[in-house]
């Protein structure tokens, strides 16, 4: 595979923003993609409800924010037909940089429908890469899991890079496990060894050390989901490609917490809502993963409606005259009357 955008993408160190549904909307793959992700994934779309219009809240899911580049829309159906529709519309809608398909996703209210029951059957999933394929000239990926309750992984991945996908990522677990356990990442490794497209690795990546760490089983690069919230310094120290020490290290609260306040303020202005309930809200738990070390500021966060709750929750945190404690070993910060560690 030569000149695609999931290869010149691959050409960089790096790692990628995963798609989580409620979490990777338009300002959180802003902040991530300002911090030096590779690309970022939305969060996924039914292909039937795009292909039938979709309402307002279905068609933020897919919207770019203004001047958005490098985002990957996922898609997820069961029906060849339906998908390349759904493709075609995404590409005019959205003009994402690739599709995806979800093979992964364990959620029950989306069994029959797609997501991690592709892989009981996965050779439809090869028929929908091959129809999604045929609708666009875009990369066509897919990311799945280990299997659905017992690991087929290199079977089904070796199918879907024969049906022609330009790259797959893998969960380090079962549909069964959903998010117990640890990723298995040998596994991942025995994937990446048996196909011959580039393959991301994903689950439990929680720092950058354990990103270069985990890369070292063959990977192309890793997929960073929850180890990400409230964290996009994650995404600069592996672009970066420093080694260990700072680099792991989160930047002063200070910077924090103006991330955080930037965060509402991206949120507001995509959607633009004057009820809040797509606005701040959904952001009640992300912002206090951005000040975990501050208990403090966490129960006016988890209640924030608008911008202005959240800079005055955090105003004393966003004072630049925070120091450091002299004569400390364990790194404190002092900042209008909090202390807090550093990670």
């Amino acid at each position: 595979m030569t000149g695609g955008f999931y290869s010149s993408r691959l050409a960089r160190p790096g790692a990628v923003l995963a798609p989580m549904a409620g979490y990777s909307d338009a300002p959180m793959r802003q902040l991530a993609a300002e911090h030096g992700a590779l690309w970022t994934v939305s969060e996924m779309i039914s292909a039937r409800g795009l292909v039938g219009g979709g309402d307002t809240e279905k068609l933020n899911l897919g919207r770019p924010y203004a001047g958005e580049h490098g985002r990957v829309v996922q898609l997820f159906g069961a029906e060849p037909d339906v998908l390349a529709a759904a493709v075609a519309r995404a590409e005019a809608w959205f003009s994402p940089a690739a599709i995806d398909l979800n093979m992964g996703c364990p959620v029950p209210k989306i069994r029959g429908k797609g997501g991690a029951c592709l892989l009981q059957t996965p050779e439809v999933a090869y028929t929908l890469i091959q129809a999604m394929r045929g609708a666009t000239g875009l990369d066509v990926s897919a990311k799945i899991r280990l299997g659905w309750d017992h690991d087929r992984s290199v079977e089904v991945a070796q199918g879907l890079a024969e049906a022609g996908a330009a790259l797959i990522t893998v969960h380090g677990r079962t549909s069964a496990q959903r998010y117990t356990g640890q990723a298995d990442w040998d596994a991942i490794a025995r994937v990446a060894a048996s196909v011959d497209v580039p393959v991301l690795g994903s689950g439990d990546i929680t720092t950058a050390d354990i990103a270069r760490e985990r890369q070292r089983c063959g990977v192309a690069a890793v997929m960073i989901g929850r180890g990400a919230v409230g964290n996009p310094w994650i995404f600069t120290a592996l672009a970066g490609g420093a080694v260990g020490g700072e680099a792991d290290v989160w930047p002063d609260v200070t910077t924090r917490a103006h991330t955080a306040l930037r965060h509402a303020e991206l949120q507001e202005a995509f959607y633009d809502d004057d009820t809040g309930r797509l606005t701040l809200r959904p952001l009640r738990k992300v912002l206090p993963a951005y000040l975990p070390d501050v208990p403090e500021v966490r129960d006016a966060l988890v209640q924030v409606v608008t911008v202005e709750d959240v800079r005055r929750a955090l105003a004393p945190l966003l004072d630049p005259r925070a120091v450091r404690v002299p004569g400390t070993a364990d790194t404190g910060l002092v900042t209008a009357g909090y202390a807090v560690q550093q990670r």
